[in-house]
């Protein structure tokens, strides 16, 4: 495990699911009801993608998250199994999210995203860049 305590934000690990604001969409999308768990996760790319200031790290966590989640159904996709992932069924989401989740992540990779420097002052920023890559390749699939 690569022990990554990042300041401002309870980080443990590179993982999407692996800190605090993940965690915290993932029991969001729990407490829902199962028929407006899309729209919460549409709501957070497009929000994203729409940010045209500073994007925060909470909400590019929440991004992360997110395409993590959309990438799982996709050919070749991870399955999320982390403990810090939704513990509730997920719809089978709409195809329209795949592009919307490379947006956003192509903007959480923008200059202007604090998650990108958190990780470039940790050291991590090239594996950071990697995973987030790698997710893009599984939703473009």
């Amino acid at each position: 495990m690569l022990a990554a305590m990042i300041t401002g934000m309870g980080t443990w690990d590179i993982g999407h699911f692996d800190n605090d604001s993940a965690a915290d969409f993932s029991g969001s999308l729990d407490d829902a009801l199962e028929s407006e768990r899309e729209n919460i996760i549409r709501t957070a790319l497009t929000r994203t993608i729409e940010t045209e200031e500073y994007l925060d790290s909470d909400e590019a966590c929440a991004v992360l998250a997110s395409a993590a989640l959309i990438a799982a159904q996709c050919p070749g996709g991870t399955p999320v199994t982390t403990a810090y992932g939704p513990k509730k069924p997920l719809p089978v989401f709409s195809p329209d999210l795949r592009p919307l989740a490379v947006q956003a992540l192509d903007r959480v990779l923008a200059p202007e995203s604090e998650l990108v420097e958190l990780w470039d002052e940790a050291g991590h920023g090239p594996l950071f860049r990697k995973g987030v890559t790698d997710l893009k390749a599984v939703l473009l699939t």
